[in-house]
């Protein structure tokens, strides 16, 4: 008799199999991440924020500013560690959870905190010298203090992809499945309310600097509320006559042309004197020529009710460009 073949495992104990190495590797990322984010968030929270409070360097409403809710994150991630160490990865995710508006209100402090911290290192040089002293410790291994003040948003993104992974590689039969698929779509929500604040406060950014790019009454509140998409210079081609170049603005909604004020303006120089405002929900857009892609750039016609702008390109990557996020914003108008 020939000799039995080789044993055949089940492919439901090979994939338990799977599960189970893809589990314990997550597990112990999380863990080794959590005690490295804990160690850096103790770095802020004792040498930054517990001596400024002790020396009064900052007001507490400065302090509040620059740092929100940093100590009670910090906390939390003191709470989470025991849980992780001992390997009870459902109860301590969801335990955290509470905790997870703290991640919300810091995403929403973010930019006040950005712009704190340049204006106490211009303006205050206690607190520059204060600075430059505790990032000159050895615990803080070269990094400075804009390095490690977005660290809880960072480390929200690793919490959703990690708590994620442990789910779906957690057995439904597992005692923590339950907990561990409430933790991670928590977990998620919050990390979506977050990008979403960042978003606003990037397109915040972005009017800011729009608006002071452009003079005049016709420009005051011309762009508030709406949402940046790119700028930049295209040629307007005229029914007669040579191209002129004019400075383009593409929001969600509209499409705004400015011209350059003279250089030697006395009180306006170097900023635009917008000429008109084209809503993008009425734009029919078309590519004349640059289809191909060669070097000779390319002509787009954008037909309006009462008006029709032919703008050209010598760039046929930028003219691509332009073309996608008209499109864009053209049919996001429409729907």
């Amino acid at each position: 008799m020939g000799s039995p073949g080789p044993s055949v495992r089940c492919p439901v104990q090979e994939q338990r199999a799977r599960w189970e190495r893809k589990r314990a590797c997550t597990a112990r990322e999380l863990l080794e991440t959590e005690r490295r984010y804990q160690e850096q968030l103790g770095l802020v929270a004792t040498y930054v924020v517990g001596i400024l409070r002790a020396k009064g360097t900052l007001r507490p409403p400065e302090r509040q500013a620059l740092f929100g809710p940093w100590e009670l994150i910090y906390g939390a991630s003191r709470e989470l560690l025991p849980y992780l160490e001992g390997g009870r990865w459902g109860q301590g995710l969801e335990g955290f959870c509470p905790h997870l508006e703290l991640y919300t209100q810091f995403a929403a402090n973010a930019e006040r905190s950005r712009t704190t911290l340049q204006e106490q290192l211009k303006k205050n040089k206690r607190f520059r010298r204060f600075v430059r002293l505790q990032e000159g410790r050895p615990e803080f291994g070269g990094l400075q203090l804009q390095d490690l003040l977005p660290l809880p948003l960072q480390r929200l993104q690793q919490y959703e992809n990690l708590a994620i992974a442990l789910a779906e590689n957690t057995g439904p039969n597992s005692p923590d499945h339950e907990q561990l698929t409430r933790a991670a779509r928590r977990i998620s929500d919050t990390a979506q309310r977050v990008h979403t604040i960042s978003q606003k406060q990037k397109n915040d950014q972005h009017l800011q600097r729009v608006q002071a790019l452009l003079s005049g009454r016709q420009a005051k509140g011309l762009i508030s509320g709406r949402w940046f998409l790119r700028q930049g210079w295209l040629l307007v081609v005229p029914p007669r006559g040579e191209p002129r170049p004019r400075m383009f603005f593409l929001f969600s909604d509209a499409l705004l042309m400015a011209k350059p004020r003279p250089p030697l303006h006395l009180l306006q120089s170097g900023t635009f004197a917008c000429q008109a405002l084209y809503p993008m929900a009425e734009c029919q857009l078309h590519r004349v020529f640059g289809h191909s892609g060669g070097p000779c750039g390319g002509l787009l016609s954008l037909s309006f009710p009462h008006e029709k702008l032919l703008l050209m390109s010598t760039d046929q990557e930028e003219l691509s460009h332009w073309y996608h996020s008209l499109t864009l914003a053209s049919s996001s108008q429409k729907n």
